[in-house]
């Protein structure tokens, strides 16, 4: 690895997702147009619910002549239960295997022969699909998605397929890298019982006991208009897409989903330390604290404290752990630290380290021990705070580059509880954090009492394993 653990959710989600495998191929067109009047001014964005309970959120962008569709559904990992942990992630790539009106992997295929570009991922909090096209053809994906939301087809022997494809797939993201299952076996002890205890590829017990019975009801149970959210950003007109919605979304009748249970994470006793042994050639170490979000927290500014504080230790560079214990001390080959502010349950605040050579992970944790005493004692300087709040700013303005980013930021605010516009409040929330609050949120939150740490021993690498075992992308 080591862990992407940086400083905002939005900067966590790219390898924290499940994708499926859509294969893409040609067939058949389907004609449409969807501008149907002159665009509006770029960035604003125009929210929509149909009859049914759909949420629609479209924003403009008219750079280019491109538009993408993310259809979320309120369901993730974090909405399983014990016996089926995966099953949404397993569903996800069910997905394109065929409806009453089109067959397997015929999805992809109408989406490559009108030169789109189509996938779906699966989170914790959310499931989402997307397809990428030239604008005036968003008709195609509106009709292919909206089609296999209430008429997929589940098939068994597809299914047999395709769970073996997902067991591979934990094999290869978790169980064959010793970091990625070091951070598995975190979130284990981590959680005692809220749900991001479990993996969102699941558990291989559960995978292997999985039953077609559990997707078709899991597909029953969540997939309606009223637990969705369609989001459109790019060369369109908001209007044309609440017409395009209706006519394809609009006939598709509500269902009764369940509403989850709170499951909120119990309050810490104590320090909690785990051993993970696994083939690999460093040694490792994954360390975190209870913390609230922004749905969660009593004072609202705590959060945007804590995702600064992680800026501080980690946002670039310059960052204090780079230049502290990477170039100064030499005493971390990596060392990373990161919070996540938007999710729907209580976080983990992020520590993770692999030792420079000639160096212990006890020594590397004792070093950011005293990088975090440092922030409990001595306030950052606002010299070194602006410098980092101009760091968030800029790629706050870069990630209004990606069409697919804007319409994310929208999708994952939304299924998590919260209100799309925090997006925009949260630069302000950011420039309004002061010394005092980020040594307040470091001396209230970054306690032992607090403390889960899980530490990588190396066992000796078996003759057929690579050495980039240690290496790779963390998932969920």
């Amino acid at each position: 690895m080591r862990i992407s653990i940086k400083k905002s959710i939005f900067a966590l989600i790219v390898s924290f997702l499940l994708a499926s495998c859509a294969t893409n191929s040609s067939t058949p067109a389907i004609e449409t147009a969807v501008q149907e009047s002159p665009p509006t001014q770029n960035g604003s964005v125009h929210q929509f619910q149909l009859d049914n309970g759909l949420k629609i959120f479209v924003k403009e962008d008219h750079r280019a002549p491109v538009a993408i569709s993310q259809l979320w559904y309120k369901v993730g990992a974090s909405y399983e239960y014990g016996g089926i942990t995966g099953v949404s992630h397993v569903l996800e790539h069910m997905m394109f295997k065929g409806t009453k009106d089109y067959g397997p992997n015929e999805f992809s295929k109408i989406i490559a022969a009108n030169g789109g570009r189509e996938n779906a991922f699966t989170g914790r909090d959310y499931t989402a699909y997307f397809q990428t096209l030239e604008a005036s053809r968003l008709e195609v994906a509106f009709k292919l998605e909206s089609n296999r939301m209430r008429n997929l087809r589940l098939n068994e022997e597809e299914f047999q397929k395709e769970v073996k494809v997902v067991m591979e797939e934990r094999r290869m993201r978790t169980e064959d890298k010793p970091t990625a299952l070091t951070y598995e076996q975190f979130n284990a002890t981590a959680y005692v019982n809220s749900p991001y205890q479990n993996p969102v590829i699941g558990w291989m017990d559960d995978l292997d006991n999985m039953e077609l019975n559990d997707l078709q009801q899991w597909y029953q149970s969540w997939y309606a208009p009223n637990n969705a959210i369609l989001v459109v950003v790019g060369d369109v007109d908001p209007q044309a897409i609440y017409r395009l919605a209706k006519k394809y979304y609009g006939p598709i009748e509500p269902s009764d989903t369940a509403t989850p249970k709170p499951r909120n994470e119990i309050k810490p006793l104590g320090e909690k330390r785990i051993t993970v042994k696994a083939p690999a050639e460093l040694p490792y170490f994954v360390m975190g604290y209870q913390v609230p979000v922004v749905r969660t927290a009593e004072n609202s500014w705590e959060p945007y404290a804590l995702d600064m504080l992680a800026s501080v230790l980690d946002g670039s560079k310059s960052a204090r752990f780079a230049k502290e214990l990477v170039r100064n001390q030499q005493i971390a080959a990596s060392a990373g630290a990161g919070y996540s502010l938007f999710s729907r349950h209580n976080e983990q605040f992020l520590f993770d380290g692999t030792p420079a050579k000639g160096h212990s992970v006890d020594e590397l944790q004792a070093a950011i021990f005293e990088q975090i005493k440092r922030i409990q004692t001595e306030l950052v300087s606002e010299e070194e705070l602006q410098r980092i709040k101009a760091q968030v700013i800029t790629s706050k303005v870069y990630e209004l580059d990606s069409i697919f980013y804007q319409a994310m930021k929208i999708g994952m605010l939304e299924t998590t509880g919260l209100d799309y516009r925090l997006q925009d409040e949260y630069l302000d929330n950011i420039k309004a954090v002061t010394p005092e609050q980020i040594r307040d949120v470091a001396n209230k939150y970054l306690i032992e009492d607090r403390r889960t740490i899980a530490v990588l021993e190396p066992l000796p690498l078996d003759n057929n394993q690579n050495a980039a075992i240690t290496g790779g992308n963390n998932v969920h």
